[in-house]
Formats: C-alpha cells, structure tokens, sequence
C-alpha cells in the first residue's frame, strides 16, 4: 500500500506535518476508488434516489424504503432496506472466500440498518463458458455464494449468469441483499452523540484482507491469484449467524444509537464513516480490540477486513447489557473507545513481546506508553478526496453486418447457449425456500417474497371489537444486466437493462417500488472505456427515472482490468416491486389458451435491429440495438394489471435470446404452443432482444388489447396445444417443430457441462 505524491501534498497541507504510516494507509484505502469513488460520484447525481416511499436514501450502508399498504396504497409500517456489493477481484484470486465474504458483506450492511435480511440476490459474469478457467470461476463462485448463504439461512431466490469472453481474466460478482425492518427498528450510520461508547461485536480480527480497498482500485494482474491472495478475506458464516440473531436482539432492546458494518478499510473505514456522518470524531485505543493472531501492529488492527464484526455505537448505561448479548452467542465483543466532538484519534500500546522485540532492536518502548497512530479530522478522512477530471470518448455505433444462418440451427444454437440455457445448476445449490417467504423462486422472470405484517384495523366493518388482521404484500425482486446489450451500445444497453428488470417484476403483477445499482467498468483513465460507463451511467439513471423507480443505493467497481482487457460495462440492477399478496401467473402455458405478444416495436414496424442478441453473438454479427417502447412506464403499469387479472394464465418476459427462447421457455411436456410469426424476416422476428415486451396466455385475449391501447402494440401469435410441441409458422407454412424434451436437452447445456 502507498498514498499517491498528489493525494499525500493534499494530506501534508491539512495535516500541516507528514501523516503517519497508519495515517498514510488510511488514506490510501478510504481514498481508494473503491472507497472514495473518484472517478464515477461526478456522474451518479445523474440518479433520482428521492421519492415518497424513500425513508434512507444513498450514503449510508443500506437505502431503506416503506412498503405500501396494499389496501390504502399510502406508506406502511413496515420498511425493506436493499443493498448491493460487488466482490469481483476477490473472486477472481479465491472464487469460494471472495463470492462467500460478499454475501457476508452485504447482509451485514443490511444488519446495520437495524433490519433483519430476509432475500438475496446474485448477479454473476464469467469468460466464455467453452473456457476451462470460466467454469472453475464459476464453481467456486456458485459454491462459495451457496455455502455461506445456506450456512446463515438467508434464502437466494433470484439472479442472473452471464457469459462474455471480456470477463475472461476479470468475473463480475455483485450481490444483493433485501431486509425488514420498521420506524421504531430503524439504525443509521450517523454517529450521535459525544461521549457514547464505540463497540466492536463479533469475530476477532486478524490479518486477511489488508488492503482489500485498494486492490479493489486497481487492474488485475497476470499473477493476481498468488499475488494478492492475502488481499481477500476468510469468512466465517456461522459466526455471521450468530452475529445475525445478536443484532436482532440489539434492536429489538433499543441498545444502538448508530451501527456500521465493518467491510472495505476495516475498523478505519467503519469507524471514521461512523463519526464523519454525525460531524463528530472519536478516541479509539486500538489494543483493546479483540484479536485472533499475537503480536498484531496498530497498521493490523486499523485496517484488516476480517469478517463477522460490526461497529456499534452504545450508550455508556447500555455497554454492559451488550456485552452480555454478545457472549450470550458466543461473540467476541470490545468497548474500544468513544464517541468524541474532536479529531479522529486511534492511539496503540505495545503489547510486553512487541515490547520485548523492539528493545532487541534497540528502540525503548516503556510499559504505559500510548502512541498516537491516527490524529485527523473524520470528513477530511471520507470526504477530502479529490474527484478525478476524466476524458471520455463516445462509443462507435457498429455497422449491419447480419450473418445467413439456417433458421433451425438458429433456434438450437441460441437455446442451448449458456447465456439463454436453464441456469437451474447454479440455482439449485441455493436454499431459496429457507424463511419460508420465498412465493416464487428462481428460474421465473422474477421471485416473490410475502411480507406479512399485522394492521390495527378491525378484520370487517362489522367487527366492532376490532382486533388485528393480516396484511399480505408480495416483493417481487429482479436483478441483473446484459454484457451483449451494453457492450454493443452502452446508453441504449444500459435503459433497456432498467426496463427488462422493471417487465421482469410487472409479468409476475408487481409494479416497481425501488432500486439498487452495481456499476461495473474497466479502467476509466482509458477515454474508451470512461466513455462507456459514462453511457450506462446516463442509460439506466434516465429509464429509471422514466419508470418513476428511485435508485435509492449502490456500488461502483472500476479497475475491473487484466491482461485480457476491460470488462464491458455492466450495470447491475436490483429491482423491486410490489402487489397486494404474493401469488403471480406463472411463466409455463396451460394447455389451452391463446398467445399474445405486447410490446413488440419491431413488428409493428416489420424493421428488426439484432444489436446486442445472443443471435449475433453466437454467429458473429453487428448491428444496431433495437429501438425501446415509446411509454415504457404505461407499458409496465399496465403489464403488471394484466397479469394480476383472472382470465390470465401465463406472462413471460420476452428479452434475452428473443421470441424463439421465451416460447421455448414456456412449453411443457403436457402444453405446447403452435404459434405464427408475421412478416417476412422471421430471423428478426424470433431473434431480435427488445425488451419492454410479454407474451400473455390469455382466456380474454379483447380484455388485454383493450388495457394496451394507444399503450403497445398488441399480436395474436397463436394457441396453446395439448401435444407439448412448439410449432413455429410464418405467411408460407411451418418454419420448425420442436418437442418439450428436445428444448429440455437443449436448455440443459450447463448442467450438462458441470456434472
């Protein structure tokens, strides 16, 4: 670790003296881009995070936001927080400890709002599949995500896997995690008042992870894998466990004023962020702090991100109550200093052997000695950080350059590639039903959680003992991108991003309450590569704002770099809506029923752009990206009304892979669907990756053209059989036939390859 000459005169001149070594390392990692995030805050005001359901927006661990009543549609009692973390680097050097310290992560942050994680969510891009390395990335990651979350009982019910050959030497692992939470439960990372006790709870720290935020801020290596293995943390999920139910207790006894997460930078980062958001400093004496290893130096104990341990701010009456809860679950727990009105200060005495060692070298050191390590001011520390002036170069649009396939190799190729294959391996390894919430798990375009709270309202007006009655809200949660789209034209890639997860929610009957955001790109003092995650920057804050969906949180990842080259931009989008109760359409036909296709522009204007499409990708061509809907809010509105109606029987997103995947995603061994694509490009028609489009199967087919009028165009493609076969026919006659279980082996492409 070192402090940039530019970043250290900045220091120098605050300071009025040179910083410290511990003092140099702090600023170092909280100066970090990881940290700081010098080259991407420019551009993220460009994010409407405001909005009447919005209780905590972005800057603290986790956005908070109230739940409508589903009766009164006004803002509930209770609250969900979201919040998303990327673990990509560390992922890379370990998969199993990166992807597993993640997800620990981010569930701590949620703790740290007070609220109690009930959803996760993981979004995962990996080298072509064809790679040997891709698939050992990707089984470490899967098993590393699995095995903590199942350990700490935190269902993963939704997600996404993607494959690009520009992932190859840097896999993206951003994950998500949804908590409850309510007024009266509701923590923040503002200190707040001088004088209350800094408490650390949880694991003993050791010396994994140093210097985790500034490799997170730099390009990969060609020997990352040996090289900064010590960079990337160990986790302990049955330590997270017991740290979960402490928290729980914490809260509900009223015992914290303010919580941070201890994660990137460590007890420094969490401590500092702590009293700079309450304008505040503290006094921290850094031996007092729990420890695993002997002989640990004042740097160590400052800046090591070992798991499981959080940051509480207490009252100096509640210290001995905590303490108690914390050795009631076996938790290590240290009064470390306290809330203070002036500078940061950590201070260090020797332990009797570092004494000992250092009077073998000749320095004295006296028993009683406190040396003073850090001595600065705490939003000097978080916020001095200059913002980085970054050229930017626009992107090149590509030319038509569309390539002659047979159209039944099309479809088999595009069904079975691992970006559109079932990703029912990786699922699978998840406990997605633990908690028993999870409505609709994974493998749908969306997941369902049921939030149940009690309401003070009488159960009928006749009922004039009152008494309580239960309320049923549905969460539905999305989350995902798409490299193809976002490296073929990384503005319109990154809108379309916004309004795939918006329709993914809205075919299961939710309407959008909210969203997170993980912003991942190369290095951006390359012009090409900030021109890029300037366009997804700009593309998913204006359809987000399109869609009325604040952005209430997130997390930027750049320096995602190797020897292979920039990653494509990719913006990750956690999204969540919500319904009154928690049943939705499924996304399999019935057996009888007819098909309707919304939404598609390209239709109605019989002109397809394959830009972005695993079509293209699979058989090596360009073109433009589509165009999106004209009312892309009214379209998701009225999609989520439509599916929620009786005479509904199935709804599926129509995105990546296009109309010919998602027919072949709904068929089943006992319902097909014979179907007929109008105009004469069927390639187009069946391969094209608008998104903002559905497929409705329907007992009122009038009822559904009559809701989308003057919304989206509306086709009857065809009807539901009882043979399991998709039948597929243009103007001139049958264009394929394919049976259920053809498609099934077809799909299966990564279970295949995996067993």
């Amino acid at each position: 670790m070192s402090l940039a000459d530019s970043d250290r005169e900045l220091v120098v001149e605050e300071l009025g003296r040179e910083p410290t070594p511990a003092e140099a390392a702090l600023f170092e990692n909280l100066w970090s881009e990881h940290c700081a995030y010098r080259s991407s805050r420019p551009l993220l005001s460009a994010f409407d995070s405001e909005g009447e359901r919005v209780v905590v927006g972005p800057g603290d661990d986790a956005a908070v936001v109230a739940l409508p009543d589903p009766e009164t549609g006004e803002n509930g009692d209770t609250y969900v927080t979201l919040g998303i973390e990327s673990h990509n680097h560390p992922s890379y050097v370990d998969p199993f400890d990166g992807a597993a310290t993640g997800v620990g992560g981010i569930v701590r942050d949620t703790l740290s709002m007070g609220a109690y994680p009930i959803a996760l969510a993981d979004s995962l891009y990996f080298g072509s599949f064809d790679r040997e390395h891709s698939k050992y990335l990707l089984e470490g990651v899967v098993e590393g995500i699995s095995h903590y979350g199942n350990c700490i009982g935190v269902p993963t019910v939704a997600g996404s896997a993607d494959f690009h050959p520009d992932y190859e030497g840097n896999p993206l692992v951003n994950v998500a995690c949804v908590g409850l939470t309510d007024e009266d439960r509701l923590v923040t990372a503002v200190a707040q008042e001088p004088g209350n006790k800094l408490v650390l709870v949880g694991n003993a720290t050791g010396r994994d992870g140093l210097g985790g935020a500034s490799f997170a801020s730099e390009d990969l290596a060609e020997d990352a894998e040996t090289e900064d293995r010590p960079a990337v943390q160990v986790g302990d999920p049955y330590a997270e466990k017991l740290l979960i139910e402490a928290n729980e207790v914490l809260v509900e006894e009223n015992l914290v004023e303010s919580a941070r997460d201890l994660g990137a930078a460590g007890l420094g980062g969490a401590s500092s962020e702590l009293v700079a958001k309450g304008g505040l400093g503290a006094e921290i004496e850094l031996e007092r702090v729990h420890q695993r290893e002997p002989n640990m130096n004042a740097l160590e104990i400052l800046l090591a991100e070992s798991q499981e341990r959080m940051c509480y701010e207490v009252t100096p009456e509640n210290v001995d109550r905590v303490r108690e809860i914390a050795e009631r679950f076996d938790l290590g727990c240290s009064v470390i200093g306290e809330v203070t009105d002036g500078n940061y200060t950590c201070t260090f005495e020797e332990s009797e052997a570092q004494r000992a060692s250092d009077d073998s070298t000749g320095e004295q050191s006296e028993p009683g000695e406190r040396d003073t390590v850090v001595d600065v001011d705490a939003h000097f520390l978080g916020e001095g950080a200059p913002m980085n002036d970054l050229p930017a170069e626009e992107p090149e649009v590509p030319e038509t350059d569309l390539p002659e396939v047979d159209l039944e190799d099309a479809l088999e190729t595009v069904v079975s590639s691992p970006n559109t294959a079932s990703k029912r391996w990786v699922y699978r390894q998840y406990d997605h039903e633990v908690g028993v919430r999870t409505a609709v798990g994974p493998g749908d375009d969306a997941a369902i959680v049921a939030i149940r709270e009690a309401s003070a309202e009488p159960r009928s007006a006749d009922e004039s003992s009152g008494g309580n009655r239960e309320t049923d809200t549905g969460l539905a949660i999305s989350s995902g991108a798409a490299p193809n789209w976002t490296a073929t034209a990384p503005y319109e890639g990154a809108r379309a991003i916004a309004l795939e997860n918006a329709t993914n929610v809205a075919a299961k009957g939710a309407t959008p309450l909210a969203a997170v955001n993980c912003l991942n790109g190369g290095n951006p003092e390359k012009p090409g590569v900030y021109g890029g995650f300037t366009g997804i920057v700009d593309g998913l804050a204006e359809m987000c704002a399109e869609l009325s969906t604040p952005v209430v949180g997130g997390n930027v990842s750049l320096y995602n770099d190797s020897v292979a080259g920039p990653i494509p931009p990719t913006p990750t989008l956690a999204l969540v809506g919500t319904k009154a109760g928690y049943d939705a359409p499924p996304l399999s036909v019935e057996s009888d029923g007819t098909l309707l296709l919304v939404g598609d522009r390209g239709l109605e204007a019989d002109e397809f752009r394959l830009g972005g499409s695993e079509y293209l990708a699979r058989f090596d061509g360009s073109d433009r990206f589509p165009a999106l809907p004209e009312e892309p809010a009214a379209l998701v509105e009225t999609l989520a009304d439509v599916a929620n109606a009786d005479s509904t029987l199935a709804v599926h997103d129509v995105s990546h892979g296009g109309l010919a995947v998602a027919l072949a995603e709904m068929i089943t061994e006992t319902a097909g669907l014979e179907v007929t694509v109008p105009g004469d490009d069927s390639i187009g028609a069946l391969f094209h990756e608008q998104p903002g489009r559905a497929l409705i199967q329907t007992d009122d087919p009038d009822a559904v053209r009559e809701a989308f009028d003057d919304v989206a165009p509306v086709r009857e493609l065809g009807a539901a059989t009882t043979d399991g076969t998709l039948t597929v026919r243009d103007a001139d006659g049958e264009l394929f036939e394919v049976g259920a279980a053809a498609v099934a082996d077809w799909r299966a492409t990564i279970e295949r390859e995996l067993h």
